[in-house]
C-alpha cells in the first residue's frame, strides 16, 4: 500500500510540475507575456471579462505559443512511451522508438515532399506515410525470417532502415543546394518552430489511439519481459500482444516525427529515468515516462526558443543529453 501510494504521488506530482512548465513556457519568448495577461485571455475565451492586454498578445499566444507548447508536450509523452513499450517488447534497455526504422522512414518521407517542392503539410503527411510504411514493411520481413521473433525484428529494422537512410542522403545529393538541401537539413535535425494548430489536428488522433492501448496494456507489457513462455503459462498471448504495441509505438512515434523532425535520444533517456522514480513495474512506468517526457522535451524547447538569438534545432539539444546518458549506461553495465 505504501508502495502504490508513492508512485501515485509522483504521478501526481510530475502531473503538477506539467502543469507549472507550461504556464512557465507560456511567459517565456521574445515578446513577453505576464502571468496576469495570460490568465485573463484565457479566461475570456470561457467567461466574457474588460480587456486588459493587447490583441498582439492574444496574436502570439494562441498563433505561436500555444500550438508549439502542445506539440513539444505530446511529441515528447509519445516518444517517451514508445521507447519503453519498445523496451519491454524487446526486452531491451537499449530499445529506442528509432529501433523499426520509423524514424528513417520519415526522414526519408519529409526529405522526398521536400525534393518535390511540397509544403509544410504535404512534408508532415508524406513524412508519417513513409514512417508506417517502413515498420510495416520490417514486420513482413521479420515474419519470413527464421529464428527468434525479436531478433529477427531488430535486424529487420536494422537493414530496411539502412535503406531508408541511403535513400535519404541520396536526395540530400541531388537536392538544390540553395534551398532544398538546407531545408531537408534543417527538418533532419528537429524542430518545432512554425508549429502550427493544423499540425496538433493532424496527429492528435493517431496519437490518441496509439496511447490509449500502451496504457492499458500496460500490465501485459509487464508479463512480456518475462519472456514468451512465462506468458504462455500465464494465459497471454505474446505474439498478438507484440503486434498490438508494435502498431500503437509506430502510430505515436510516426505522428511524432511526422510534425517535430529527428528528435533522438527521448525515448531511451526518459524511461530509464523514469524507472529511477518507479522501478520496472509498467503500470507506473508508462504514465511516469509520459509525463516525465512531456515536461523533458517542454523545457528543451524553452532552451531551443530562447538561449541565442537563432533558434538551436532540438535534435542538437537532446544529443548534448543523451549521449553522455549512453556512455554512463554503457559504463555501469561494463562494471556490473
Amino acid at each position: 500500500m505504501k508502495q502504490f501510494n508513492r508512485h501515485n504521488i509522483i504521478v501526481i506530482s510530475l502531473g503538477a510540475l506539467l502543469i507549472i512548465a507550461i504556464i512557465f513556457s507560456f511567459r517565456l519568448g521574445r515578446y513577453p507575456i505576464h502571468t496576469k495577461e495570460l490568465l485573463g485571455i484565457l479566461i475570456s475565451k470561457i467567461y466574457p471579462i474588460e480587456q486588459f492586454w493587447t490583441n498582439r498578445m492574444e496574436t502570439v499566444l494562441f498563433n505561436i505559443r500555444l500550438p508549439r507548447i502542445v506539440l513539444s508536450c505530446l511529441v515528447g509523452c509519445c516518444l517517451s512511451a514508445s521507447g519503453a513499450a519498445y523496451q519491454g517488447v524487446f526486452q531491451n534497455p537499449m530499445a529506442a522508438p528509432e529501433i523499426l526504422g520509423a524514424s528513417s522512414g520519415a526522414a526519408f518521407g519529409a526529405a522526398l515532399a521536400i525534393l518535390n517542392y511540397g509544403n509544410s503539410y504535404t512534408t508532415t503527411i508524406s513524412a508519417f506515410s513513409f514512417s508506417i510504411l517502413t515498420v510495416a514493411l520490417v514486420y513482413i520481413i521479420s515474419k519470413r525470417a527464421k529464428g527468434n521473433t525479436i531478433l529477427g525484428l531488430i535486424l529487420s529494422g536494422i537493414m530496411v532502415s539502412s535503406i531508408f537512410s541511403a535513400g535519404t542522403s541520396f536526395i540530400k545529393l541531388v537536392a538544390d543546394p540553395n534551398d532544398q538541401l538546407p531545408a531537408i537539413t534543417y527538418w533532419l535535425m528537429g524542430s518545432l518552430n512554425g508549429a502550427k494548430i493544423n499540425d496538433i489536428k493532424f496527429v492528435i488522433i493517431p496519437m490518441a489511439v496509439g496511447l490509449i492501448p500502451l496504457l492499458l496494456l500496460r500490465w501485459r507489457m509487464n508479463i512480456l519481459t518475462m519472456g514468451d513462455d512465462e506468458a504462455k503459462t500465464m494465459g497471454v498471448n505474446s505474439n498478438r500482444v507484440r503486434l498490438i504495441v508494435i502498431i500503437c509505438s509506430t502510430l505515436v512515434t510516426a505522428s511524432s516525427v511526422s510534425v517535430s523532425g529527428m528528435i533522438g535520444w527521448v525515448g531511451l533517456v526518459i524511461p530509464h529515468l523514469s524507472r529511477k522514480l518507479v522501478g520496472n513495474d509498467y503500470r507506473h512506468l508508462m504514465p511516469t515516462s509520459m509525463l516525465f517526457g512531456s515536461i523533458f522535451l517542454l523545457m528543451v524547447d524553452n532552451v531551443s526558443r530562447n538561449l541565442l538569438a537563432t533558434e538551436i534545432p532540438l535534435g542538437i539539444l537532446t544529443s548534448f543529453i543523451g549521449a553522455p546518458f549512453f556512455i554512463y549506461l554503457i559504463t555501469r553495465k561494463e562494471e556490473a
